[in-house]
């Protein structure tokens, strides 16, 4: 297997040895190359061979001495140096399933790679894994796995992936653990089906992993309107978001004499269902799974208080007030406002209106900013009075990129609604910084 390569760093050791694009490589050191894991563990060694087809289609090798993880500068065509492992699950509460047709290819793909999992983070399901994968993690000490559990129940885990390995592949959460593996996991909790009892019995084992196991999330399912012949599940309501947050608090409090630390977290989602404050930010234990919904609406708050606090902004004086309309879901629509409303005490000059955009794309049930798309934003705004600038939260838009859900750019937001609008990242203090530039 060759690996063509599109380019070298600057300065680097591949530049150096006049490795250039259009080159493949080969080896490292005799070894074989997978993939990106396979690149990188070998590629860390002080002493490498490396062994190059050129251009012409020579082969040449190269002694390479270097410190330990220092970068070769080769640039591949494909950055993964591979294909992306697809999902053949078919999870009853999946959002993927519930997507509208029609929209770009790329939205529909499920991915359930453990290498995604090491690289950017992804959740896998272990249902893609073979005992040589699992081999091959733990010779390469892959840390941390985000792993998608759901429950420990194996029959109950089969039926709710809608796979037969589902059940078995459990056990690969005890070779992880014998090889201290560090892993992190996620449930996905379904009204009526991994909830109440099982919800325990499912925390109390994942709890006999750690610490090896960070940390556990409960995220709630969430329902578009796109669930025709799928499992008919049922929305959470506010008492059983009290029971849910019970139940993990119970958790906690066992964790805590264990380890230390909470381990199980509630995302964000159940407090605002549940009417209930969000805890303190030490609740989080440095928000191991922030990425999950799990701490963001506190980190923000603490962020944005902090941020004003430090900031040496000094009252301007315009001939005219400004205005400016913050768009966010339904969801953390009182806290935005809230927030808004501490920073017009401290800057009256300027008045923020706060736009809770509904989701009629997806549907009504679903709340969160991130899944908001520009036709949305528009059919919201269109009627409205949106001032100086229009501001949104980068999570609307696909990632590094201007572009909303439904293929609607920035730029055409602008130019229907006839405003600026000002990207915002997922911190506090962002948020006040582009406040204080208006």
């Amino acid at each position: 297997m060759k690996h063509k390569i599109s380019g070298v760093i600057n300065d680097s050791i591949a530049e150096k040895l006049n490795i250039s694009a259009g080159d493949y490589l080969i080896s490292i050191n005799d070894n074989q190359i997978m993939d990106v894991l396979d690149y990188h563990y070998l590629a860390n060694e002080e002493k490498l061979t490396i062994t190059i087809e050129k251009v012409s289609g020579k082969i040449r090798s190269y002694e390479i001495n270097k410190d330990y993880s220092e970068d070769i500068g080769i640039i591949f065509e494909n950055a993964f140096m591979d294909d992306y492992k697809s999902c053949h699950n078919k999870c009853i509460f999946c959002f993927i399933d519930q997507m509208p047709p029609g929209m770009r290819e790329t939205l529909y793909f499920k991915d359930d790679d453990a290498r995604l999992s090491f690289l950017q983070g992804n959740y896998i399901t272990l249902t893609n894994m073979k005992d040589e994968d699992i081999n091959r993690v733990i010779k390469y000490h892959m840390s941390p796995v985000n792993i998608s559990v759901h429950t420990t129940n194996p029959k109950l885990r089969e039926m709710m992936l809608h796979n037969k390995n589902a059940g078995r592949v459990l056990e690969y959460l005890d070779r992880l653990y014998d090889a201290d593996i560090e892993m992190n996991g996620q449930i996905v909790l379904c009204k009526d089906v991994n909830d109440k009892k099982n919800l325990d019995e499912t925390i109390s084992k994942l709890l006999t992993y750690a610490p090896v196991m960070k940390s556990l999330s409960v995220v709630p399912s969430g329902l578009t309107k796109y669930r025709d012949k799928l499992y008919p599940l049922k929305l959470f309501e506010k008492q059983d978001a009290i029971e849910v947050l019970n139940q993990i608090e119970y958790w906690q409090k066992k964790a805590k004499e264990k380890l230390g630390i909470n381990f199980a977290y509630a995302s964000d989602e159940w407090f605002f269902l549940a009417d209930n404050k969000f805890p303190p930010e030490e609740e989080y234990d440095g928000y191991p799974q922030i990425e999950n919904g799990v701490g963001m609406v506190r980190s923000l708050i603490n962020e944005f208080e902090d941020a004003m606090y430090l900031s040496k902004k000094k009252i301007r004086f315009f001939k005219r007030k400004r205005t400016v309309t913050i768009a966010c879901g339904t969801l953390v629509e009182p806290v935005i406002r809230n927030l808004a409303d501490k920073y017009m005490i401290k800057h009256p000059y300027l008045t923020i209106n706060v736009k809770a955009i509904i989701n009629k794309f997806f549907g009504e049930n679903i709340t969160v900013s991130g899944l908001i798309t520009g036709g949305d934003l528009i059919n919201a705004l269109k009627e409205e009075i949106v001032g100086d600038a229009l501001f949104i939260p980068i999570s609307m838009l696909r990632s590094n990129e201007e572009v909303f859900l439904d293929d609607i750019t920035v730029s055409e937001v602008e130019n229907t609604l006839q405003v600026p609008v000002v990207i915002v990242k997922s911190n506090g203090y962002d948020f006040v910084s582009r406040l204080n530039e208006y």
